[in-house]
């Protein structure tokens, strides 16, 4: 229950900070309620109390920051969730058109129409916040299936089965100097045959989800002492450890997938002078954006019940990219087709570099 708890605080702080980085790089979402009356705290100055810039409106000319400042409790809670959830109601139009005219949303950013919309990175980062969220709060059950006795999930059961065979390692080296101590043997003996039940048993409840231990990674292939071949040493003596720290690492440095993915989007315009690297950073930020999000919701639905659901979803994620390319980029229907088969290899090659470097980092 108390794990529960902490996954639920976790998530919730997740949100936050991702409200608030988002926010600071979408400063003008801190409006919108500048027009309130001056009674409870709220005041009525002639010159901003930030920068002293004689006031003409509802925010100051020079620096931005709002006429009004409200001293509430209310106000402060109001801000709060105001930054997490609002952004001044940009995002409640800006998701919608990421979701469904994401061509459209991406083309008018590029073009300067952006006072309606959140930037990309504002709702890269918001999105990257929550999703981490949803899987701090569900992440458990979701990772662990709940299988093996008492609910013990696969990374448990792995965990100890990797312990067995190190006990077992152990037992069998400390018998072979017992050779002549008939008491000692015997009891080495019999710690070595429950072990070795119990390592049974783990093969059998791993066997009854997919799972099959001690493949891979018992004759690593990789060469002795180089820096993959530690990392591959360190998962599998503490797979537990390097799972967290790979969500840990994913969950810090998921901006990586823009820089991987903008110069396989440059790849399927590399003749053209219409558009440039700017244009590609907006294309990827905003379908990365849209697809992380796109997991996090089928996720949930799994976790739900609802799997059927969410796998039909996912097949909404290649019309997706096509629709996006296609208005973003003017093409026509079989340009943006080809273009769209193109963009599914990349990203999984860009999936597969950035987890390769995650893997690199939990290994390390």
């Amino acid at each position: 229950m108390t794990g529960g708890i902490e996954g639920v605080a976790e998530g919730l702080a997740d949100v936050a900070t991702g409200g608030a980085l988002a926010r600071s790089v979408e400063p003008a979402a801190a409006g919108g309620d500048a027009g309130r009356g001056a009674d409870g705290g709220h005041t009525h100055e002639g010159a901003c109390l930030n920068c002293g810039t004689i006031l003409a409106g509802p925010h100051c000319h020079a620096c931005g920051q709002r006429a009004h400042v409200h001293r509430t409790l209310g106000a402060f809670f109001h801000d709060l969730l105001h930054g997490v959830l609002h952004f001044e109601g940009k995002t409640w139009r800006t998701i919608p058109m990421l979701a469904w005219r994401p061509g459209q949303l991406t083309r008018e950013y590029i073009d300067g129409r952006r006072a309606r919309y959140v930037s990309p990175i504002a709702l890269f980062l918001f999105v990257v916040f929550l999703s981490f969220a949803v899987f701090n709060l569900f992440g458990e059950p979701l990772a662990n299936g709940g299988v093996g006795p008492e609910g013990q999930g696969i990374v448990q059961i792995n965990t100890a089965y990797n312990t067995g065979e190190a006990e077992l390692a152990e037992l069998r080296l400390a018998r072979k100097s017992q050779i002549g101590d008939a008491k000692e043997l015997a009891e080495t003996d019999r710690k070595i045959a429950e072990i070795e039940e119990r390592q049974t048993a783990l093969k059998s409840i791993a066997g009854s989800v997919g799972t099959e231990f001690g493949k891979g990674f018992e004759d690593n292939p990789l060469p002795k002492g180089s820096a993959l071949a530690k990392a591959v040493d360190h998962v599998r003596e503490n797979p537990q450890l390097a799972i967290y720290k790979a969500q840990s690492s994913a969950y810090k440095y998921s901006w990586m997938l823009i820089p991987l993915s903008v110069p396989f989007v440059w790849l399927l315009f590399p003749f053209s002078r219409r558009f440039a690297g700017y244009d590609h950073t907006v294309f990827a930020t905003y379908s990365i954006t849209f697809m992380i999000a796109l997991v996090a919701l089928v996720s949930l639905l799994f976790y739900a019940g609802a799997g059927d659901v969410g796998g039909l979803l996912m097949f909404y994620a290649p019309y997706h990219m096509y629709r996006q390319l296609r208005g973003t980029y003017a093409l026509t229907r079989f340009g943006a087709l080809w273009r769209m088969l193109a963009l599914s290899a990349f990203a999984w090659l860009a999936i597969a570099l950035f987890a390769a470097i995650i893997a690199w980092m939990a290994g390390s």
